[in-house]
């Protein structure tokens, strides 16, 4: 596999108009398996295709196999019919197939490239699993103690109010927020609702906001080592897979920014692409950003230039850092864990006093 191959770019279907269609990364991940189990026991691409399409139920992701089909047995690469569905395979995708196509290697490669998208789906899944965690406790006790003020709370109001002594701050701090919750509660709820809207729409439309918010997950403490990590892992992992299969190291980089969702490592990848343009070596790049690449990846990288090892080199760096989420992950949720605990208490250990408090006062004066 120390073959060079062009590039393939994905392209705009001429004439015919190419169904829209999406994939997630698991769906895509079987339809490459699957594809890969056919044709490695022999099975013809095209009637593989077919098979596959015959098992699907989804109409728009049967109007796509109608395409692909059509394409291949009109004698197109399937990697060129593939690249008309961007949104759904990308670059890297395309590429592995393609390489595997030109070399002779289809199946090799399909099995190569279900396995990495495999690992892709797992340490995001591990990501996604350890957020969920602190972010449902959270949700959770706000919600108890919404509940509490809103339902519970005001049943006894009447009874302090009418009482003629000056209550505890903690019962006039609760008397106010359950008064403000109740005259605009569903005003704050739409209000947090619009807020969470807009903001996954700046993230979409606002490359500037985008990079933003990337810049500041990167600096967030413990978050920010898990975000940095997880992003080495698939530049590594994507830039060696790339490499190994025979792509020129500028396009192999091209791809890879392309393929990266942080931002601010996205531009970063794309300034490597003028620096080994004028002939300077990427660990040369890395090293001037210490900030976004931890010591051991230029010095590595730098090794496996010089010893003209790189693809393997980068593969070994995805292994270590994917270790490092790993870890990071399992640290999470058990540095969250405690905070969660004492925030949950006090939230709701201070309803319970601002509600025992005044009753307890009461009983005291009380004269038998």
């Amino acid at each position: 596999m120390n073959k060079r191959f062009a590039t393939i770019l994905p392209k705009r279907a001429s004439g015919k108009k190419v169904p829209y269609v999406r994939f997630s990364t698991k769906e895509k991940m079987f339809f490459i398996k699957r594809l890969s189990f056919l044709t490695g026991a022999g099975v013809p691409l095209l009637d593989s295709l077919q098979v596959l399409r015959r098992q699907g139920k989804n109409r728009a992701k049967a109007k796509m196999f109608d395409v692909v089909i059509e394409d291949v047995s009109n004698g197109q690469y399937l990697s060129t019919s593939l690249a008309k569905f961007s949104n759904v395979f990308g670059d890297f995708a395309v590429n592995i197939i393609k390489v595997g196509e030109t070399s002779g290697i289809l199946n090799q490669n399909l099995i190569y490239l279900a396995e990495e998208l495999k690992k892709k789906h797992a340490l995001r899944q591990k990501v996604v699993s350890a957020l969920v965690y602190p972010i449902f406790i959270t949700i959770a006790t706000l919600l108890l103690t919404s509940l509490l003020t809103v339902f519970i709370f005001p049943k006894l109001q009447p009874i302090f109010t009418s009482l003629n002594v000056v209550l505890p701050f903690t019962t006039r701090a609760l008397i106010a927020t359950s008064d403000f919750l109740r005259s605009y509660g569903i005003h704050l709820i739409l209000g947090i609702i619009g807020a969470v809207i807009l903001f996954f729409i700046l993230m979409r439309r606002s490359k500037a906001f985008h990079y933003g918010v990337d810049q500041i997950v990167l600096k967030t403490p413990l978050l920010g080592s898990i975000a940095q990590n997880y992003n080495l892992t698939n530049f590594c992992r994507t830039l060696g897979l790339l490499l190994k299969s025979g792509l020129k190291i500028n396009d192999a980089l091209g791809i890879t920014a392309d393929t990266t969702n942080n931002l601010r490592y996205r531009k970063e990848i794309r300034a490597m692409v003028e620096t080994t343009t004028r002939g300077e070596r990427i660990s040369k790049h890395l090293e001037r950003h210490p900030g976004l690449f931890p010591d051991i990846l230029p010095q590595l990288v730098g090794i496996g230039e010089t010893t003209g090892n790189l693809s393997e080199t980068l593969i070994y760096l995805s292994e270590l850092f994917e270790a490092d989420v790993d870890e990071a992950t399992k640290n999470l949720s058990g540095s969250l864990e405690p905070v969660l605990m004492i925030f949950m208490g006090i939230l709701v250990g201070f309803v319970a006093v601002s509600v025992i408090t005044p009753i307890y006062e009461i009983t005291q004066n009380l004269h038998p």
